[in-house]
Formats: C-alpha cells, structure tokens, sequence
C-alpha cells in the first residue's frame, strides 16, 4: 500500500503530500486535513482522490486556490465530476476539478452580493447538450442544499459549460460556447428557410441536433468531411434541391461569420438532415 507523508495541509479535506520516492501529490477527502500535521502519514486508502502530480500548471494554481477556498466547494466539485462521470461515461480532463471548484465558489459569492449573470446560452445548453445540462441541475441542487444558497437555474447551464468543456476526449474537445452558438444559428436559419419551427421534442429534430453536435465538433477540431468527391452534393442537389440550397445558406452563413469554407460533402449531409425535417414522412424510420 502506497504511504504518503503531508508536507502541507491546504484545508480540512485537502493536503498536500509527498510520497517514498519524493513525488508530490494533491489528496482529497473528507476530513483528511483535520488535526494533521507536516510528516503525518497518510495510506493511500484515506484518500478519495489522488489530483495531479506537481509539475503540472493546473497543480500549482489549484494548491492557491485551495488554500483560499472552504473545503466544502472542493468537495461539492468533486462529487459532481464522479456524478459527471457516472452518469454521462465519459472520461472528463483533470482540470474540472480547478475550474468548477473556482466556479462555483465565485458564483455563490455574487449571490452574496446579489449579482445576477444570466447566461445567454441556457437554452442551447438544455436543448443541445441534455445529459451535460440534467447534471448541471443536479449540481445546482446539491449546492443550494449544501450551503444553503439560492443560485438560479442558469448556473446549471454554467456547470453543463464546465462539463462540455472538460470531456478528455478528442472526438468532442471542443468550445461549448461556440459550438452552442453555431448549433443554434444553424436551427435559427434552417427554421427561417422552412418557414416553420419545429418541436424539439420531435424525433427528426432531434437527430439534427444530434447531427449538428458531431458537425460543430468536426468544424472547430479543423476536421471536415470531405472524401466523397461532391458525391453526396450532387445526389442531393438533383433530388432534393430545396434542402440543398437552405444548406447553402448555412455554407453562406458559417463563410461570413466563421470565416472558414464548408467541403461539398459536408453540405451533402446537412441537406440530408434537413429534408428530414423538410419531409418527415420521407425519411421516418431512418437511423442518424
């Protein structure tokens, strides 16, 4: 069993230890720091986690802030990156613990000072990003009970942000915010173009977000498709040339704003989702 000596208590339930081969690490748990002292040992067991090794930039800044923070926020983060991490089985980067920790102490001292931020983006967060926004709910829950605070649910949205962003993951590391952004327009012009809005309870407009989520992923990781030779384009722009040219509008639009061009192939697909939004009958029944 590894052994731990504390070489500094940071709070109630973080120190910093050091180990037999002078390797340093950040332990959490409850009540770890209570009464301990430089050169106590600690058995890896008493510890719920072990947080990076020193040396790494986020180590040193979150022994800072660990130092001028009340236990309880590290806890409340920590227990809300295990429930993350249960509930959406994804492997979320290390430094969640740093920045949510940080988050949610400072949103609950602008509460004390009666500063409201809304966060445009809520509803983009709820509607694109579910399973990321219900823990952010459940977060808000167990800080509002915890530490008997009022926070509004748009913070469940911030957490959702945090949580997104966090995923260690190259298939989905990207910007929440931005990719939220571009979700939504993307719905804003298709909506406009169709004429209608749709029932995003409804399955076809789910499997376009759905769509979109992976199209914004590859969009700002730089990884477009674009393999097929306009292949795709050229089947669409015959058979469904209403849908081809709102995915244009969408080329248009992500060209101007974005400033970055979208493959033919790429529109192929997204002319796909909208004729299946276009003619829901046409497409029932088809998998994403």
């Amino acid at each position: 069993m590894l052994v731990r000596q504390v070489k500094k208590v940071l709070n109630s339930s973080v120190v910093l230890a050091v180990d037999d081969s002078g390797r340093e690490s950040i332990l959490l748990g409850k009540g770890i720091g209570w009464g301990a002292k430089r050169g106590d040992t600690i058995t890896a067991d008493e510890a719920v986690q072990v947080f990076l090794p020193l040396g790494d930039p986020d180590s040193r800044a979150l022994i800072e802030l660990l130092s001028s923070i009340p236990s309880e926020y590290v806890l409340l983060a920590q227990e809300i990156i295990a429930l993350a991490g249960t509930s959406l089985k994804v492997d979320l980067h290390p430094h969640l613990l740093l920045a949510l920790t940080d988050h949610l102490h400072f949103a609950v001292e602008r509460e004390k000072q009666g500063l409201r931020v809304q966060n445009g983006l809520a509803w983009e967060m709820r509607s694109y990003y579910p399973g990321e926004y219900g823990i952010g709910m459940q977060a808000l829950q167990l800080v509002n009970e915890r530490l008997g605070t009022h926070l509004p649910e748009d913070e469940a949205a911030n957490i959702a942000f945090h949580l997104v962003n966090a995923r260690n993951d190259a298939s989905t590391s990207f910007n929440a915010l931005r990719a939220a952004s571009l979700i939504s327009e993307i719905v804003t012009i298709v909506s406009y173009a169709l004429g209608h809005s749709f029932d995003h309870n409804e399955l076809n407009h789910r499997r376009f977000v759905t769509h979109l989520q992976f199209f914004a992923d590859r969009f700002f990781a730089s990884s477009m498709l674009d393999k097929d030779g306009g292949f795709l384009y050229g089947l669409m722009r015959v058979r469904y040339p209403q849908a081809v040219a709102c995915a244009e509008q969408v080329r248009q639009h992500v060209q101007k704003e974005y400033e970055q061009p979208l493959p033919d192939e790429e529109v192929g697909y997204l002319a796909l989702h909208i004729e299946r939004l276009r003619d829901r009958d046409s497409f029932q029944g088809e998998s994403s």
